[in-house]
C-alpha cells in the first residue's frame, strides 16, 4: 500500500512517522512518503497519485487546490472547501476532510468546554475548523490579517468577523494559520488580547510549544498543542485508506518517538 502526503513544504511533517507506525502495528506491507509538491506541479503529481497510490494526505498550500483536480468530493469537503485525505478508488480519486472531526476530537480529549470560539485565520485549515466549530454548536468570530478572506469564511458559515479586542471574551482561542512554524518567534495574535481564562489551541506542532501557546499559558488559559488534532486526523484518515480502525496508541508512540528523536 503506497500512500504520502503532498504540501510544499513537507519536510517538517510527522505523518510518516505517524502512518509507518500504522502500518507496521497492523502488519500491512505498505509506505508512506514525503511527496514535496509546489503549487505548479501539483496537477502532475495528482497524475502520480492516481496510477501509483492507495492514498495521500494533502496539507498547506494545496488544500483548496486540489478540489477540481479529483473525480468526486465528499459533501463535508465540499462545504469545507477543503481537502486534506484523497484515496483512490480504482482510479477515481475522492477527496475526504478528516481536519473538521480530527479538530474536534482533539479538543474533546483535552477537556475543551465553552461556547465563543475566536478563530485565527482563514485558509482550509481554518475552514475546516470554522465547519466542525459551528456544527458543535459554537458561536465562531474569525479573525485574518487579510480582512477580505476573513470576510469570505464567515459568510460561507455564518460567523462573524472580530477584531483582536474580541479575543479577550472567547472561551476558546484557536491558530489556524502557519505562524509560529516558518519562525518559532512569531505569534498570530498580540499577549495583551488574550482571555485571562479559557483555553488556546494551536494547530502548528512544531515547535509542540509555540510562541502563542507558550504567552496562553502565562495569560492563564489551558493549552492544546497541535498534535492532537495531527494524531485524529491522521487517524481517520487511516481508517478511509484502509477499512480497519487505526491503532491509535502506536499511532501516537510513532509520534512521540520521532519527536525524541528530534525528527
Amino acid at each position: 500500500m503506497r500512500l504520502g502526503i503532498l504540501g510544499h513544504p513537507v519536510g517538517h511533517s510527522l505523518s510518516p512517522a505517524m502512518h509507518r507506525a500504522a502500518l507496521a502495528a497492523l502488519g500491512i506491507a505498505g509506505s508512506y512518503d514525503l511527496l514535496d509538491t509546489p503549487p505548479e506541479a501539483l496537477g502532475d503529481r495528482i497524475a502520480e497519485v492516481r496510477k501509483g497510490f492507495r492514498g495521500v494526505n494533502v496539507t498547506v498550500p494545496l488544500k483548496e487546490a486540489v478540489l477540481p483536480l479529483l473525480d468526486e468530493v465528499r459533501p463535508e469537503a465540499r462545504a469545507i472547501g477543503a481537502v486534506n485525505t484523497v484515496v483512490n478508488e480504482g482510479g477515481r480519486l475522492i477527496g475526504h476532510n478528516t481536519d473538521a472531526p480530527g479538530f474536534l476530537r482533539s479538543i474533546e480529549e483535552a477537556g475543551v468546554r465553552g461556547r465563543r470560539a475566536f478563530l485565527l485565520g482563514a485558509g482550509g485549515a481554518a475552514r475546516a475548523v470554522a465547519y466542525a466549530l459551528k456544527g458543535a454548536g459554537w458561536e465562531v468570530w474569525v479573525h485574518n490579517r487579510t480582512r477580505a478572506r476573513a470576510e469570505a469564511l464567515a459568510a460561507a458559515f455564518g460567523l462573524e468577523v472580530a477584531p483582536f479586542e474580541a479575543a479577550r471574551e472567547a472561551d476558546l482561542v484557536v491558530n489556524a494559520t502557519a505562524v509560529g512554524l516558518d519562525d518559532p518567534a512569531s505569534t498570530p495574535i498580540p499577549a495583551a488580547f488574550l482571555p485571562r481564562k479559557g483555553y488556546a489551541a494551536d494547530l502548528v506542532y512544531r515547535p509542540v510549544k509555540t510562541r502563542f501557546l507558550r504567552e496562553a499559558e502565562a495569560a492563564g488559559l489551558a493549552v492544546v498543542d497541535g498534535l492532537g488534532m495531527l494524531l485524529w486526523q491522521g487517524a481517520l484518515a487511516f481508517r478511509i485508506w484502509t477499512g480497519r480502525p487505526a491503532p491509535i496508541e502506536a499511532m501516537r508512540r510513532g509520534l512521540e518517538d520521532a519527536f525524541g528523536r528530534g525528527a
